[in-house]
């Protein structure tokens, strides 16, 4: 199969789309490129005027096993017949997916709550923490991002941005520390990592709080801030640090799970195990399910009644969800995301060489940060960014919005069942791009 752009973007069919969305949708979804999706299956889109995609977004890093996989759509098609949603009434599949989450983790992971969103995992994470130590604070990172919700987005890192700003004030209690954003670090200036913002998190923590702290959260790379990926002895003193205070960890593992790193879960990669661990997006490849597991002596202070969720674990989501990781299992897809990772690493970073406004390539696995600067410069370049994006989906190359604290961030996360040809397509695509944006380009494009 190729990509194949016939009609102008967006196209007839698509723009009266566009037009019905605007006129009676609120503005508040991320302006992606003009594709109105009709159809997806596998790695490839087809939008409602008969264009072809290749897709590198997994509908933002959600189809892990690739866009209506037979297997599922079959499951979905005969549990439909029988049971949608029933509340917190038990059903056949809750329990089996929460049995099966618990057998795939570490093993102090061994109770698990079934929801819809990685928001809501985001929040029951933060309620099970301050009701199991009777503690308030929570600290975050700067550049996290942890949902939309109230409390998920109380521990995002950029206030400022334009997803955040005007909806204080925030949950009290959240206090931020320095990420280590290598490419962009103040105290290494793009050097390798000397752990002095792990100094400087440690006099947040003596400045900044009451140590009155429940948890600290982290991602294990953070997506929205442009895909950046903390070393190994920075989680590795962070869990070290939560461990001799008494603090519990929790991992957002709302991206970075199922796979997609090249691991089945991103924690693998620093050898280090949560107390709470955040789960979505790939756990069902397109349903609303999501999880927090935990250890028994911190989910156990959850009495009957202070946490459920109207469609948490139903049995359609979680006969899918069931499936879906049954899939990743047998296929081992976290081993063709490092492989197939491996080749687009490769590839950008071969573009980075021939293109001096390819600033940083970075990635684990199948998710990609490809930054943009202007050329001799680390200044953030989201013009070119923006029009890199638009570029590729008139060539049949599907991308996200940029990413990133600027705006200038490539994300490159296609679902785990991409072949070696299709990687090769999509750098041919994206090489072509690069030269067609050569120029420079305004911000707003």
């Amino acid at each position: 199969m190729q990509p194949s752009v016939r009609t102008e973007l967006p196209g007839p069919k698509a723009r009266a789309y566009l037009d019905l969305e605007h006129r009676f949708e609120p503005r508040s979804m991320s302006e992606q490129a003009p594709v109105v999706w009709q159809r997806a299956e596998g790695v490839w889109v087809e939008d409602v005027d008969g264009n072809t995609f290749l897709d590198m977004t997994s509908g933002v890093l959600v189809a892990n096993i690739g866009h209506s996989h037979p297997e599922l759509v079959a499951v979905m098609r005969e549990q439909a017949d029988q049971a949608v949603n029933c509340y917190d009434f038990p059903n056949t599949y809750r329990p089996l997916l929460a049995q099966k989450l618990v057998e795939i983790t570490p093993p102090n992971l061994d109770k698990a709550l079934i929801l819809t969103t990685g928001s809501e995992a985001t929040e029951a994470a933060i309620k099970v923490a301050r009701k199991y130590t009777g503690r308030s604070e929570i600290v975050a990172f700067h550049g996290a991002f942890h949902g939309r919700t109230m409390g998920a987005l109380s521990l995002g890192g950029k206030r400022s941005g334009a997803g955040n700003k005007g909806f204080g004030p925030y949950l009290p209690g959240i206090v931020h520390a320095p990420f280590p954003y290598e490419y962009r670090c103040t105290w290494c200036h793009g050097g390798p990592c000397s752990l002095s913002c792990f100094d400087y998190f440690k006099e947040v923590i003596e400045c900044e709080t009451e140590t009155n702290i429940a948890a600290v959260i982290t991602e294990t790379y953070q997506g929205g801030a442009g895909s950046i990926i903390p070393p190994v002895s920075w989680m590795q003193s962070l869990e070290r640090w939560c461990r001799d205070n008494d603090v519990l960890l929790i991992i957002d593992e709302v991206q970075a799970s199922f796979g997609r790193t090249g691991k089945l879960f991103g924690f693998e990669h620093y050898g280090i195990t949560p107390n709470l661990l955040c789960l979505g997006k790939g756990i069902s490849s397109g349903l609303p399910v999501s999880a927090l597991l935990g250890e028994s002596r911190i989910m156990d202070s959850l009495g009957p009644g202070t946490m459920s969720s109207t469609h948490g674990g139903n049995p359609f989501c979680a006969r899918t969800a069931l499936v879906n990781i049954e899939i990743i299992m047998r296929d081992r897809l976290w081993e063709n995301a490092e492989r197939m990772g491996d080749l687009l690493i490769a590839g950008c970073r071969d573009l980075q060489r021939h293109h001096p406004w390819i600033g940083d390539v970075r990635g684990q696995g199948l998710v990609l940060g490809v930054e943009l600067v202007e050329p001799g410069t680390k200044a953030p370049d989201a013009g070119r960014a923006a029009a890199v994006v638009q570029e590729a989906a008139r060539r049949g190359l599907l991308l996200i919005a940029p990413i990133g604290m600027h705006g200038n961030v490539l994300r490159i996360a296609p679902p785990l069942i991409i072949t070696k040809g299709q990687v090769e397509q999509a750098l041919t695509i994206l090489a072509e791009v690069c030269r067609a944006v050569e120029a420079p380009v305004a911000v707003g494009v």
